[in-house]
């Protein structure tokens, strides 16, 4: 028996079936537990508030309130860190899900160790994209286009401190950032809320697409460089 206690997860989608596999998935491991389901946006944001998940699933495309919406008013109240999980391959659900402050993107599609995976990664208080979405994002802030970050704001930071940054960017957990520092986890760990405070950002997504916006890190650069 697991001495920690389970992830308690809210399922949110408008299909029964979904959620139902999304159930079944879980229900077989040990360290997560399916605590209430919810077909709407509205019921989502009544449930994550009265049980206080670990982890939302969110649907994107449901009837009345939409899960864009839904994933503001949640983290607006602390009430859980959300995933998307969308069977739309769209920019325009990843950019606003991203901007309503979701801690992950995953399509449908997803395969159900991999889920599992990006529940216990939400959990532990890092942020997910799927690789496909990486790719995208990074497109999207390395192209030219117009920028949403403030580059000068890389001269508010360290040198120690531009330096985690860099290997945030490149997917490296505090665990391994502290081993290829030769520092301790905690310390990373005040290095990252450090950097989030004064780059005024709010998550490990939006330190990644500043880093590569302002041209910290480039993509294909090894985390070892």
């Amino acid at each position: 028996m697991s001495e920690t206690a389970p992830m308690r997860v809210l399922l949110v989608d408008d299909q029964d079936l979904v959620r139902a596999g999304f159930r079944m998935i879980l229900s077989v491991e040990p360290d997560i537990e399916v605590v209430g389901e919810a077909s709407d946006g509205e019921k989502a944001i009544e449930l994550a508030v009265a049980l206080r998940p670990d982890v939302v699933l969110m649907d994107v495309q449901m009837p009345g309130m939409d899960g864009i919406t839904a994933t503001q008013r949640i983290v607006a109240e602390d009430a859980g860190k959300v995933v998307i999980l969308t069977t739309f391959d769209r920019d325009d659900y990843l950019f606003e899900s991203l901007g309503a402050g979701a801690s992950g993107f995953l399509l449908k599609n997803t395969a159900p160790e991999d889920l599992v995976d990006a529940i216990q990664v939400v959990h532990s208080g890092h942020a997910l994209l799927a690789p496909e979405v990486t790719r995208r994002v990074i497109k999207r802030f390395t192209g030219g286009g117009e920028r949403v970050y403030r580059p000068d704001l890389l001269e508010e930071l360290t040198d120690r401190e531009r330096e985690v940054l860099g290997l945030i960017a490149r997917g490296l957990t505090n665990t391994e950032i502290a081993s290829q520092l030769y520092v301790g986890e905690a310390t990373v760990k005040t290095h990252v809320s450090r950097i989030l405070l004064k780059l005024g950002l709010r998550d490990r997504v939006q330190a990644v697409v500043f880093a590569y916006e302002c041209g910290l890190v480039t993509p294909g650069d090894d985390p070892a460089s």
